[in-house]
């Protein structure tokens, strides 16, 4: 993943998707706050440094909820925004304390058994093959079928999560095509049509708790219903899809520590915050605004002015971080920003980390020589301000 930093790509541009550590390095020494365009074309600030990162994350006067400074909606896509992701308090806390439910340690624990069935059902046909596409046939399948029973979405309606969920995605990338607004309305259909039936034959999933909830009285609005699952559904298993990629690709680029981590399978869970660390999954934090005019690290940022941490970025500044382009497991453990941190620390954390561990430690067990079957730079990395992964992964097992 190297690069030297006089081969830097433009921000944003397709060498900053394949690699964009060396111009993080360059913004942490040169300009760590950086006004800059971002692809939907908002004029913002960039943080890419570990400290001024952590300010940001939890600094109450950067506000997730727009509305409170502009007034209205300026977002086309507020169906999928009233949940608390992008919320404030106290609206955070309650819609938050809603979906935790199905997200305490000890449900998350209690689901080791079956999240390994489903593993070992993904790879029992492909043992016997001479190679296999990491993310069509393992990476995306595992998450998505474990946050859709969670949430008790039909089995035959997967897919459909997939290709609206790539859309709404990588729609952040500032190319809004028609075909994000024809998933988009086709994604808030069949919740509708969903939810209708849920009311009127709940079960034990989480979207009949949240279904119940709302009818009981003013904890969930309407909006609020659609909001909270369509972030459930997507962040639900976006994560741990590039979770998973990035890992493999990582121990792929770094053969030695593969070598330890299948002598010491012990260290996954070691290995998989070192993953986090190293090539996050998430990329960029979602949007936060200015609620006053303030200064950070020098900078003078006004009422009303976007502000977006580079996770990645921070995970790799050097003042935190010894030897941050180098990925070894044996790292005592790092305070990574991979999963944000403050009130939006990521509510499905412990559910993408049990996750990584069974999909790593099965993947070794069944294909203990795995390697890259194309040249690392014929990857596709995903387009779009959200996640961090590549489209496939084509191996040879």
């Amino acid at each position: 993943m190297n690069r030297s930093n006089s081969e830097k790509p433009a921000l944003f541009s397709k060498g900053f998707l394949e690699n964009p550590y060396p111009i993080y390095s360059g913004l942490r020494e040169m300009d760590p706050i950086h006004q800059v365009r971002f692809p939907d074309g908002q004029l913002g600030w960039l943080v890419t440094r570990y400290e001024d990162a952590v300010e940001v994350l939890k600094e109450p006067r950067f506000i997730k909820d727009i509305s409170k400074i502009y007034g209205g909606s300026m977002d086309q896509m507020s169906v999928f925004t009233q949940n608390m992701l992008f919320s404030d308090p106290p609206d955070h806390k309650r819609l938050r304390g809603l979906a935790q439910k199905a997200f305490t340690p000890k449900m998350i624990a209690g689901m080791r058994n079956r999240i390994q069935e489903i593993a070992d059902e993904l790879l029992d046909p492909l043992s016997d093959r001479n190679s296999i596409n990491l993310i069509n046939e393992f990476a995306f399948p595992l998450p998505i079928i474990v946050i859709c029973e969670i949430l008790g979405v039909p089995p035959e309606d997967r897919d459909k999560f997939r290709l609206w969920s790539n859309s709404l995605i990588e729609g952040t990338s500032g190319e809004v095509g028609v075909s994000i607004f024809e998933h988009m309305n086709q994604f808030v259909q069949y919740l509708g049509v969903w939810f209708e039936k849920v009311r009127e034959n709940p079960g034990s999933d989480l979207i009949s708790q949240l279904i119940i909830a709302e009818e009981e009285g003013d904890r969930l609005t309407e909006k609020e219903l659609y909001g909270v699952v369509s972030l459930l559904i997507i962040a639900g298993h976006e994560t741990t899809v590039n979770l998973i990629g990035n890992t493999v690709l990582a121990l792929l680029d770094f053969p030695e520590q593969q070598t330890l981590l299948r002598e010491h399978p012990e260290m996954i869970p070691q290995a998989l915050e070192e993953s986090l660390r190293y090539n996050g999954p998430v990329e960029f934090s979602t949007s936060r605004w200015a609620s006053e005019d303030m200064e950070l690290n020098g900078k003078q940022i006004r009422r009303g002015d976007l502000v977006v941490v580079s996770l990645n970025a921070a995970n790799h500044d050097p003042e935190k971080f010894n030897d941050p382009e180098t990925f070894d497991i044996t790292r005592e453990k790092s305070p990574h920003l991979a999963f944000g941190m403050g009130i939006h620390f990521c509510l499905g954390a412990p559910l993408a980390r049990l996750e990584g561990e069974i999909a790593i430690s099965s993947l070794l067990e069944r294909f203990p020589d795995m390697q890259l079957e194309i040249d690392k730079k014929e990857l596709e990395w995903r387009p779009g301000m959200i996640v961090r992964g590549v489209k496939e992964i084509p191996l040879s097992v």
